[in-house]
């Protein structure tokens, strides 16, 4: 019998065998908080000539946006879909160890969400930059809006095939911060924490979709293939309000800000592709492809080119 991605949870868990992350200034010497490369507005010809201590408050505004976002969608998003699992409320009877499973990614996340905000905490100590009162509400509600105009027949799925789009996207973040030598190294670690609980994540809700994808009935899967492109694209909108105010709070002008935001946030069908690959190729995999009309209505989203399939 094929191991599970979360079999070794209580052996293999941040919140199980972590540490807490502290910030040691000291050792850290010359090291940003945060890659600018990572920070697409501090390219910007609006930006790019800003004073040095400027452009680092963004870039450390720009950590708080990954850790705060973290707080919010892990535990008011992802948590919302792991309890439906976790609860057997998705639709489809769930066998016992999945259920139980779902369980261990609701704590994971609670966890993420308290040393992301804890280590945000500890920035601003040691920086002396505040942490804005961002509450990513304007995209929760988005999420919603695009979750309640879906699926209405079926109204427990929407929410839940988004919390498998979530953890399964692809985010440089996770990839990238941890082997970047020239970030400070608690967030480097912070980091490397989330993405290998992350990592579990991904196969747990890969598999978990296969299983539901297979309990569902022909009409009701027809329906979900539908509805996927509009519910992946509600996940890979970002919320420019964080990135307006944080650019207002370095000076720019409102209109100038949301032009900025505009700029470097403009839909990308190509970025989104790239973004979104893993889950795709878990609908691939699962068959939802093969579902007549769906790689026409994946195309029109411009999540697929066409030629994939």
């Amino acid at each position: 019998m094929s191991r599970g991605p979360l079999d070794a949870w209580y052996e293999a868990a941040g919140v199980r065998t972590g540490v807490r992350r502290m910030l040691h200034d000291d050792a850290d010497a010359g090291k940003v908080f945060f890659p600018e490369r990572l920070v697409p507005y501090l390219a910007h010809e609006a930006v790019a000539g800003l004073p040095a201590e400027q452009r680092r408050e963004l870039a450390v505004r720009h950590l708080y946006q990954f850790l705060l976002s973290t707080t919010h969608l892990e535990t008011r998003v992802v948590n919302r879909g792991a309890e439906l699992i976790a609860d057997d409320r998705c639709g489809v009877p769930l066998a016992t160890p999945t259920r139980l499973d779902a369980f261990k990614v609701y704590c994971d996340e609670g966890y993420h969400s308290l040393y992301s905000l804890d280590l945000a905490d500890q920035v601003a100590a040691a920086t002396g930059i505040a942490i804005p009162r961002w509450d990513y509400g304007g995209f929760v509600a988005q999420l919603g809006e695009v979750a309640a105009g879906s699926l209405r027949e079926y109204p427990d799925l929407a929410p839940l095939l988004q919390t498998v789009v979530f953890e399964t996207l692809v985010t440089s973040i996770l990839n990238e911060v941890p082997a970047d030598t020239g970030v400070v190294t608690t967030v480097r670690d912070l980091v490397r924490d989330h993405a290998k609980d992350e990592g579990r994540h991904h196969r747990f809700f890969t598999a978990f979709f296969h299983e539901l994808w297979h309990g569902l009935d022909a009409g009701t899967r027809s329906a979900v293939a539908f509805a996927l492109p509009e519910l992946m694209k509600s996940c890979l909108v970002w919320d420019l309000a964080p990135v307006r105010s944080s650019l207002r709070l370095a000076g720019l002008d409102a209109a100038t800000a949301a032009a900025v935001a505009d700029d470097c946030y403009r839909a990308d069908d190509e970025r989104f592709r790239t973004i979104c690959r893993a889950s795709l190729r878990m609908c691939a995999s699962a068959g939802v492809f093969e579902v007549p009309g769906a790689v026409d209505a994946f195309a029109a989203h411009g999540l697929l080119t066409g030629e994939e399939f």
